[in-house]
């Protein structure tokens, strides 16, 4: 069976999620921060290291493909 390559296809910019939250493009994103963003309502604010954010429809979509992405590894 052929393996797809469904991750080189998604078009992610490299650090987009790190700058959103205000974390360090070189540090790893704290999965406690992910899991904020992913149970968050878009529209609500979640306090993260920066300060507070205003969850968008972007920055979940964000999120959760971080958090899959740390479980294949």
């Amino acid at each position: 069976m052929k393996t797809k390559k469904w991750i080189q296809k998604t078009k992610m910019k490299k650090g987009a999620l790190s700058r959103q939250l205000g974390v360090p493009v070189a540090k790893n994103i704290p999965i406690k921060v992910l899991d904020k963003v992913v149970k968050a309502e878009i529209g609500t604010k979640v306090m993260v290291p920066k300060g507070k954010v205003t969850v968008t429809r972007l920055l979940k979509r964000r999120a959760v493909m971080a958090k899959t992405l740390k479980s294949i590894k």
